[in-house]
């Protein structure tokens, strides 16, 4: 069993109310047989990270003191390695949502949940994350090429899971590399090694691009000559940075963490991660410290020297440790964080024109996992993310570019099948054409391009050679093949209200305080309704997230949506019953499916069975030992097993009573005034 601590409740409650009792056992949502990136992704999550998060200690004080230390709906209802699996659980369900629509809101919540499980909590990190898409999103338009970093991460996050769950070779280089025992028939240490690469890879990727704000506006500077079609070079006016000590410079306790660590002082962050570069690769490629400092140096400040690019795996190494030591604290950072670290510095343009010079006439080898297996990994699955990423620049948005991609991880190797769209058939035929004239002319000059189909479908296999300079794939081999199908646009789930990230958090804190402050709007105070929303447990605070994120849908059901722009529409005050009865039923459906698929069972058991005098004597009263009899056996009077239709669930919200069925309609317009004066959002009436 992978949910190991959801087991042992079930087999405690079983003990005490007979067969059939919950919670009950997650299930895996994919074909055993399926080797593709969904199925190795969740299946690393479901089976290979058993006891993520465990605490023995807690565990202890738990048995020694009779209460337990898990939150439920409220705190203390759970055991405490329960909790920890349903966090897992979460993840595995937001990440399984994400790969299947690619769309940012489910993005958006395995950030959340990454930041849940390994941060604290999401609010202190929440401008670290959000201030990567709402500056892309409204900034790179000005750009001539740009695509998305934003869902690219979580799909580079889901690449290296696959690769980790499928690959024995750089499972192997991995577990050896930190100390663990390599073979996987050892469970304690394979479970462990698992646990702790989620940690380090998810550091690693979901971060590794959240510098680019800092690199857009110097993007955005020589944009304004690429459009009259000059090349940047010498004679380019371009943006530098200064006073970058401002974010380099170390506080006294991390000079003196970083000392006790490596055993040397260090002033500056600029000196740690070159440090730990060359610790991992000095030796190998030949180089000092001193060398790989004065590169990692200028990168923000003569941007010149590296053919006018800003790097913003600088910034986003930079960025991401103020928040390591913001959010944790820096005596809790340890060299796998400085690993996570220097994988990002090195993975933009770093490692292939300062240590390997991938492109010269005598190129240094590529990198071996066996090295630096974060850096590796982030540099494969980096290059191999090319597929369903927005356009923002004026250029990017008319290349062709792979919307989709098929991978089969077998045999330790990786094939990848990327999908162009069908309908631009006649850019890829008059490619053919041109390249086929260039072979029968002896190949002489450039070969034709279309990129990137021309990367995959030429004979050269640019992309994939290019990938195999960078990263050696001897023991993992690489297959790349280019196809056409049909875009499919509605698992993106695009409805005309407009959302950032912002909204999303802010309107899932109003959603939790709906029931709390019908009439009492005006007074009531964001930081308080934030405190309360935290104090939740992760998979409560998803399921207001995920209402928020349904709300669109429900708005265009109703023929409105929802803007934080004056627009010139009918706004919407306050919801009537009949347009709370439209989207009610919708919103049933959702809260039932996500129910099932968080393993809850339907019945009222919690209500109706003599309770146990251990229950009465931990909570002190019957009604709340009954709330957390419900949170222990994850039954709930309202859930439906099985796999329900929208018939079914819609038929079942139908028989509900009438006071189960209108309790939300007040706390759903009490929330309207709560998004519009916290988050500045209205709803308004298309007709």
């Amino acid at each position: 069993m992978a949910y190991t601590a959801l087991r042992q409740m079930k087999e405690k409650n079983e003990k005490t109310f007979g067969k059939g009792a919950g919670p009950v056992q997650p299930e895996r949502h994919f074909d055993p047989a399926d080797r593709g990136l969904k199925a190795e992704a969740l299946s690393f999550l479901h089976s290979r990270c058993e006891g993520l998060g465990f605490s023995a200690d807690k565990e202890k004080q738990e048995s020694l003191s009779g209460r337990y230390q898990g939150t439920g709906l409220l705190e203390g209802q759970i055991p405490y390695n329960m909790q920890m699996d349903l966090n897992r659980l979460c993840l595995e369900r937001e990440l399984e949502k994400f790969i299947d629509s690619g769309a940012a809101d489910d993005a958006y919540t395995v950030y959340f949940c990454y930041l849940e499980m390994f941060f604290g909590h999401y609010g202190k990190s929440k401008k670290m994350v959000e201030l990567l898409s709402e500056f892309e999103s409204n900034g790179s338009s000005l750009l001539m090429k740009h695509r998305d970093h934003y869902s690219h991460s979580v799909y580079v996050f889901a690449l290296g899971l696959a690769i980790y769950e499928s690959n024995s070779s750089f499972r192997a280089a991995f577990k050896k590399f930190y100390g663990f025992d390599p073979d996987d028939s050892n469970a304690g240490a394979d479970h462990a090694a698992a646990c702790c690469f989620l940690e380090y890879w998810g550091l690693t990727s979901l971060f590794h691009d959240i510098g680019y704000p800092f690199e857009l506006p110097f993007e955005q500077v020589l944009s304004y000559y690429e459009v009259a079609g000059k090349k940047r070079g010498k004679g380019s006016l371009f943006l530098a940075y200064r006073d970058v000590e401002a974010i380099t410079k170390l506080s006294d306790p991390a000079k003196t963490h970083f000392e006790n660590l490596y055993g040397r002082a260090f002033g500056t962050t600029e000196e740690v991660l070159a440090h730990g570069i060359k610790l991992r690769l000095g030796e190998v490629y030949d180089f000092t410290e001193e060398y790989i400092l004065s590169k990692i140096h200028n990168k923000p400040i003569a941007p010149d020297e590296f053919n006018y690019f800003m790097d913003h795996a600088y910034f986003s190494a930079t960025r991401l440790f103020r928040e390591i030591e913001n959010s944790s604290g820096v005596e809790k950072i340890n060299e796998k964080h400085v690993d996570a670290l220097t994988a990002i510095l090195l993975h933009n343009s770093l490692f292939k024109f300062a240590v390997s010079f991938f492109k010269s006439k005598n190129p240094k080898p590529p990198l071996q996992k066996e090295k630096h297996p974060l850096a590796f990994l982030l540099m494969l699955c980096d290059e191999l993310q090319c597929w369903d990423r927005t356009a923002y620049g004026r250029n990017s948005r008319t290349e062709l570019h792979p919307m989709a991609a098929d991978f089969d991880f077998r045999n330790d190797a990786i094939h990848a099948i990327y999908y162009f769209d069908k309908e631009e058939q006649e850019k890829i035929d008059a490619f053919k054409v041109l390249y086929k004239k260039w072979e029968d002319g002896g190949e002489a000059g450039e070969a034709p391009r279309l990129k990137a189909y021309s990367d995959m479908a030429e004979k050269e296999q640019r992309f994939a050679s290019d990938i195999k300079k960078t990263v050696e794939l001897a023991q993992i081999p690489l297959t790349v093949v280019p196809d056409t199908r049909k875009v499919d646009r509605k698992s993106k789930h695009t409805y005309l209200s407009a959302s950032n990230f912002l909204h999303l958090y802010d309107f899932a804190v109003a959603l939790n305080a709906r029931y709390s402050y019908q009439g009492a709007e005006k007074e009531v105070e964001n930081e308080v309704l934030e405190k309360e929303f935290e104090t939740l447990s992760l998979e409560y605070q998803l399921s207001n997230i995920n209402q928020a994120k349904s709300f669109a849908k429900y708005l265009d059901a109703l023929r409105c949506f929802y803007t934080d722009r004056p627009v010139d529409y009918e706004m919407i005050c306050a919801f009537t019953d009949e347009q709370i009865g439209v989207f009610a039923p919708m919103e049933h459906e959702r809260w039932i499916l996500e129910h099932i698929s968080m393993g809850w069972k339907s019945g009222d058991i919690y209500e109706t069975a003599p309770l146990p005098d251990e229950l009465l004597k931990r909570y002190g009263d019957e009604k709340s030992a009954r709330k957390a009899l419900r949170e222990q056996l994850r039954t709930h009077k309202l859930a439906l097993d099985g796999a329900p239709g929208r018939d079914e669930i819609f038929k079942h919200y139908a028989a509900l009573p009438v006071k189960e069925r209108e309790k939300d309609y007040a706390p759903f317009n009490s929330m309207l005034k709560l998004i519009k004066k916290f988050d500045g959002l209205r709803i308004y009436r298309l007709e």
